[in-house]
């Protein structure tokens, strides 16, 4: 359920002695560490910033078991018996038990994280359709362009961690983002004797797609997974560095500021990022506490405010701004969100979600119990099996000397006792029977994951593990109807994620082509629209304008299937039928349907195999049809073919 404010007191910005920097600072406002309008939006941001920390941090020991169940290891003690360094001799005690995670959820994981991959990471990922007439070129290039910067910032794997985190935590946050880059580019000259000259450019600008840490992110607590867009904030707690944001406040257009009053301090960590022992909080995958680095924590947050009440404006009706707190002491960077679309530039992936829980369970929280019975099973089975490996004996201390006997040296030399010489050593020591009684453990392993496997969707098929032959064959018709239903409990799952998070993607990264693209881009004319554009603008790439794609248009989401799912023996029948019958090849178009039938079968580059500008269009006409258009005189025989 969604987690209520208690109305605390706000949380208190740390007090420091600033020495001041100068500054030229936007829009009139004074944000000068130390000074009371600085703190006061600097005591907002950090208040809700506490307030959704303490919401989200109630996941932390689910998900840190989560962590622990995608990985098997042992305790470090164990790893030194198990492998002494060299020159020790340390061997395991004969009861010590070595826990072990069986890395079988893990191995779900992977079977649902390439099912979704396959199922969005289609050339192009996100489609686009014109709403008019005039709006279908403009529509197709705006599918190249933004797929075209899909490939330059990598936004394939952004995606895929997405998914990971919504199938491992429950929340999977991208946060879409126009970036520039600028550097060196090589200036043409009429002079060969000129060599090469370098200038100052923009080298590159288009979409990129950045994933949050879900230990990291500070949302709106009071409002569910899927309307995010109606929380009063968002925000996150990024893992940067003094040299990092310093180069962006040297930036041409930069909107930072205050980075210099940085290096006045010690420790420039977010309290929200460490625990009262100053280590990182859980989930901390980017930091070393090095002394040779300047690591800084930023929050970054959206928020919607009034701001009269704020002291930012005169308006009396919400507006959605942008700030980042360094250090939780200073403000680096604060402007109206001034964005086209009016969202929050966030995308969420959540596809157990309830409809209510802010932060709902992941796919594989579900599985835990079974994990840990399977841990058991495994684990117990293997402490016996070593009990079974090391010698347990019944011995007459009295008889023998313990000394000798407890030596690990192999070719040891066992003596007796004095009271033991001359009697025999057949009744001195005995080796005691050791029953294996956790025999059947793999079994009832065996049951167990089949078990995981049905409440996960993520059979062995998913796998890619082929089902054990059991006293029946497994008939073609009953491995149809299987594989179809458990593509379907993964569609469902894919249908989910892409109405949550892929379709807000798309979105964003069309409106953020449309509001900050500055100059032509080249694209090559490739893709589903391919024959369209070439009647346009011909061969070769094409020049796409800003004013190109001021165009109304259509997001078409994903149906969450993957080639080879819909049935392409099927459509490869209805093929064969369609192409010898003259009337159904009037009706339908073949050569859509066997592009289509195509990449069902996996082939992603079915368009540069067709004709280009041919002269020869066939086209296939009843016999008595094709006498009467020869009679008529519009066909001619073609001599010599």
């Amino acid at each position: 359920m969604p987690y209520i404010s208690t109305g605390n007191e706000p949380t208190q910005i740390p007090k420091v002695q600033w020495e001041h920097i100068s500054y030229d600072y936007p829009d009139g406002f004074n944000w000068t560490p130390g000074t009371e309008f600085h703190d006061k939006i600097a005591t907002y941001i950090l208040t809700r910033a506490t307030d959704a920390r303490a919401a989200i941090s109630t996941r932390f020991g689910a998900w840190q078991e989560m962590d622990r169940k995608l990985k098997a290891y042992v305790s470090p003690e164990t790893y030194a018996q198990i492998h002494p360094r060299h020159g020790e001799e340390k061997p395991c005690h004969p009861l010590e038990e070595a826990r072990i995670v069986f890395p079988y959820t893990y191995s779900m994981l992977e079977g649902l994280l390439t099912y979704l991959t396959s199922a969005f990471l289609q050339d192009p990922i996100f489609q686009y359709e014109g709403v008019e007439e005039d709006d279908v070129i403009g529509a197709a290039l705006m599918e190249l362009v933004v797929q075209l910067h899909c490939k330059k910032t990598k936004v394939d794997l952004s995606i895929h961690t997405m998914l990971r985190d919504s199938l491992a935590y429950g929340y999977g946050v991208a946060v879409p983002s126009w970036v520039r880059q600028f550097g060196k580019r090589i200036v043409r000259t009429s002079d060969p004797a000129a060599g090469k000259i370098f200038a100052d450019d923009m080298l590159f600008e288009g979409n990129s797609l950045d994933t949050i840490d879900p230990y990291m992110v500070l949302a709106d607590p009071n409002v569910s997974s899927v309307n995010v867009q109606k929380g009063e904030f968002f925000g996150w707690i990024d893992r940067t560095n003094y040299m990092e944001l310093a180069s962006e406040e040297n930036q041409v257009d930069s909107q930072h500021f205050n980075v210099r009053y940085l290096r006045q301090r010690q420790q420039a960590r977010s309290s929200l990022a460490l625990d009262s022992s100053g280590n990182n909080v859980p989930g901390d995958r980017a930091h070393s506490a090095l002394s040779s680095t300047s690591p800084v924590d930023v929050i970054k947050m959206y928020v919607t405010l009034i701001p009269s009440e704020w002291e930012l404006g005169d308006s009396d009706y919400p507006e959605k701004w942008y700030f980042e707190l360094a250090s939780d002491s200073v403000i680096i960077t604060a402007h109206p969100a001034l964005y086209n679309h009016g969202m929050y530039p966030v995308a969420i992936a959540s596809p157990e979600f309830d409809g209510y829980s802010a932060f709902p369970i992941g796919r594989m929280e579900t599985l835990h119990g079974l994990q840990d019975t399977l841990d058991f099973l495994f684990n117990s089975h293997m402490t016996n099996q070593r009990k079974a490996v090391n010698d347990m004996f019944i011995v007459d201390p009295f008889l023998v000397n313990i000394a000798d006997l407890e030596d690990p040296r192999p070719g040891k030399l066992i003596r007796l006792r004095r009271p033991a010489w001359g009697r025999g050593v057949s009744d001195v020591i005995r080796q005691l029977e050791v029953n294996d009684i956790t025999r059947a453990n793999m079994q009832d392993a065996s049951f167990i994951t089949q078990w995981m496997d049905r409440i996960s969707g993520a059979d062995m098929a998913m796998q890619g593990v082929l089902r054990q032959s059991g006293p029946e064959r497994l008939t073609a018709k009953e491995y149809l109807g299987t594989q179809q239903n458990a593509m379907g409990r993964l569609q469902r799952l894919a249908q989910a994620i892409s109405m949550q998070s892929m379709q807000d993607i798309a979105t964003l990264f069309a409106a953020h082509t449309q509001q900050f693209m500055s100059e032509e881009t080249y694209v090559k004319v490739t893709g589903r629209h391919a024959d369209r554009l070439r009647a346009q603008f011909g061969e070769g790439s094409v020049a796409v304008m800003p004013q190109d794609l001021s165009i109304n248009y259509d997001i078409l989401p994903r149906d969450g299937s993957i080639p080879g799912s819909q049935g392409a023996q099927v459509m490869l029948q209805m093929f064969d039928l369609i192409a010898g019958v003259p009337e159904l090849m009037q009706l339908f178009d073949v050569g859509r349907i066997f592009s289509y039938i195509a990449a069902q079968f996996g082939v992603k580059n079915v368009d540069d195999f067709k004709r280009v500008n041919s002269a020869l269009m066939p086209q296939t006409m009843p016999d008595q049809q094709v006498m009467e258009q020869e009679q008529a005189g519009n066909l001619v025989p073609m001599r010599g073919m």
